[in-house]
């Protein structure tokens, strides 16, 4: 009898959530806490997602040093310190001290020190190796062997018919064992003296790494707090931004924050979007590029799905896996379009964006199935939250429309209401305890009862004209039940919200869609309990966010595990989470914009600031912010009254 082959096992990805993660888009870093590239696992500096170093292991005195201790200086590079004792003086005391500073862009400053009483030569030994592996292999466990290396100038290449890496020091090396892959060098240290060995590995045989890779669109915006930790995290987020910003190959001076590290550093449109719009306060200029790259990729003819967002756009980097549809990206475009106008983005960029937005809503109106919602992926579920990413793309849109002169805003209007209409009656699940919306409609029209964190959707509405939010698909008191819901133990672990509550069945605390905390969700529920006048609960939400962001030294991964919080406890981190990640990172903006309840309407020369009432934080001040172009800066008291500090002269203050 004939047996079927079972299907492969997906490849687990080899955990990084120990790992020091440096990124400066295209290049990255990705080393152990101890700081030595072993060649295992995904140790490497990479560009574009080719590996070009997996090995750089450093000896002093035919011994490796003593790691004791690694961290991030930044985005885009890391310390590590480590000791050494090399017996010159008695004791046990190390008398060399080491620290490497290692830099996304392949560059590598080794400082050695001396704290010997007397001179002291040091044998100094740099085992380098790679295999030039595509980071898809690495991941997949396919890296394959370390490649011989041959001698180039100041030290040693190794190449492929595919790729190249060379890697270079200053000063040169006394010896150069391309068979063994080693550089050697022989430093004489006087008392209280240090020598540097910079090293610099390219995908070239050039002297030096290129510098950053495209203008940075986001303003060098600053918060300060009475809580000094708030302003730690929104440096951290506005530094994380940056560094994932990539070119768009078609048009250069068009840049787009990549997906997340290590695993998706490429162009993932929904979250690129996301992104974007929770950077809003930063600059409308990330979403106009970001906007820009994805109209160049819209589908267009007659057929369904003309006027769609691709989903991952596999040429955007090879390591960039598939997994979503581009759904999301296609309802998110007109409402990102919508509020960036708010925010300020010139009028010739939105009247540029304006026909891919009229496209997607274009779609939209062809998308709905027999029973009158969005499926996605069709066919499939219904998913509530792709409902109310549907609802805000049509009021936005609406609001855009109208803005822009165009014809459309009332029909788009009404199609909204249909589909509130539809919605409360098919998705709201009535109850005992005030009922809840079902996560999803099966195709056949059965409810999934399931409680989850992309009911957070139904909160976040949308901007429209003076400063106001658009409505939602729940009605006051059903809003104020999801409000509830939110807010209890069962969703709020106390580091955050879980994307489903703990008692449902299925719930995994390490589950991306069925347990763990994902950091933008979390944002995204902080604004909408805001905006919808349920202060307390998103506090709450809020400080737990905060701390977990702490935790983390103030780079929340994309998830962590939903562990219940407990006195003493931290956030687990979950292993193969991207960090930093795009939507995780712009959280960060997002809930102290919240706070601050900012409202501009650039259009209609106005901004409002309606902070939340019970100033969580204590006093906040936010600077360099952007509205209408223009700097912003604004300040919330202890008792939480807002007053702007600085904004562009033809803004008229309070709405």
């Amino acid at each position: 009898m004939a047996h079927s082959a079972s299907p492969s096992p997906r490849p687990e990805l080899p955990p990084v959530h120990g790992a020091v993660i440096c990124v400066s888009a295209p290049c990255l870093a990705v080393s152990p806490e101890h700081g030595q590239l072993t060649g295992r696992g995904i140790d490497g500096i990479y560009r574009s997602g080719r590996r070009l170093l997996s090995r750089c292991v450093l000896r002093v005195g035919g011994r490796e040093p003593v790691a004791v201790q690694g961290r991030s200086l930044g985005a885009d590079r890391a310390s590590f310190s480590a000791t050494v004792r090399t017996g010159a003086e008695a004791g046990p005391d190390p008398d060399i001290g080491v620290e490497r500073v290692r830099h996304a862009d392949g560059t590598e400053l080794i400082t050695l020190r001396s704290f010997t009483a007397r001179p002291v030569r040091l044998p100094v030994e740099i085992l380098l190796g790679t295999d030039l592996a595509e980071l898809a292999a690495v991941a997949a466990g396919r890296a394959g062997p370390e490649l011989p290396a041959g001698v180039h100038a100041a030290g040693l290449r190794w190449s492929t018919t595919e790729a190249q890496a060379v890697t270079a020091a200053e000063p040169a090396p006394d010896d150069a064992l391309a068979s063994a892959g080693l550089l050697r060098w022989q430093l004489d240290l006087g008392p209280g003296e240090s020598r540097t060995i910079e090293l610099r590995t390219t995908h070239a045989r050039t002297s030096r790494a290129p510098a950053g890779q495209v203008a940075n669109p986001l303003s060098d915006a600053r918060a300060e707090c009475d809580d000094p930790r708030a302003g730690a995290w929104f440096r951290a987020s506005v530094e994380d931004l940056g560094a994932l910003l990539l070119r768009d190959h078609e048009e250069p001076t068009d840049a787009f924050a990549a997906a997340g590290v290590p695993w998706r550093l490429g162009l993932a449109p929904a979250e690129s979007l996301w992104a974007a719009r929770m950077a809003l306060p930063l600059g409308t200029g990330l979403a106009a590029a970001t906007l820009r790259t994805l109209a160049r990729a819209q589908a267009s003819g007659r057929g369904p799905d003309a006027g769609k967002i691709p989903g991952p756009l596999r040429g955007a980097g090879p390591q960039l896996p598939p997994g979503c549809t581009g759904t999301e990206a296609t309802l998110a475009f007109p409402a990102v379009l919508a509020e960036a106008r708010r925010w300020g983005m010139p009028e010739a960029d939105v009247a540029r964006l304006l026909p891919a937005a009229e496209q997607c809503l274009g779609w939209l109106r062809g998308a709905l199935g027999e029973d009158g919602f969005v499926a996605d992926p069709d066919p499939g579920p219904r998913r509530c939250e792709t409902q109310a990413h549907a609802h805000r793309a049509a009021l936005l849109g609406a609001d855009l429309l109208d803005g822009c002169g165009r014809p459309g805003g009332q029909e788009w209007r009404q199609w909204a209401e249909a589909l509130r209409t539809r919605f409360l009656d098919r998705f709201w699940i009535d109850g005992p305890d005030g009922g809840r919306p079902a996560a999803a409609l099966h195709p056949d029209g059965r409810p999934l009862p399931r409680l989850t964190g992309a009911a957070v959707h139904l909160l976040d509405t949308g901007l429209l004209g003076g400063g106001l939010h658009a409505p939602g698909l729940l009605d006051r008191v059903r809003t104020e039940q999801l409000a509830r819901l939110l807010a209890a133990p069962a969703m709020d672990s106390g580091w955050g919200l879980r994307s489903m509550a703990s008692r449902e069945p299925g719930h995994n605390p390490f589950g991306h869609r069925s347990g763990a905390v994902r950091a933008y969700e979390s944002a995204v529920a902080v604004a909408g309990l805001a905006q919808a006048g349920f202060e307390e609960e998103a506090a709450a939400l809020l400080r737990g966010l905060l701390d977990a962001a702490e935790s983390f030294g103030f780079r929340l991964p994309e998830m962590y595990a939903a562990e219940q919080r407990t006195a003493g406890s931290a956030p687990l981190p979950h292993p193969a989470a991207c960090r930093p990640a795009a939507v995780a990172a712009a959280a960060g903006v997002h809930v102290l914009a919240a706070v601050a309840g900012i409202r501009p309407d650039a259009p209609a020369g106005t901004v409002a600031l309606v902070p939340l009432s019970g100033a969580p934080l204590g006093a906040l001040r936010l600077s360099g912010l952007r509205v209408a172009g223009e700097p912003f800066a604004l300040r919330i008291s202890r008792v939480g009254l807002g007053m702007v500090e600085e904004a562009a002269d033809a803004l008229q203050l309070g709405g």
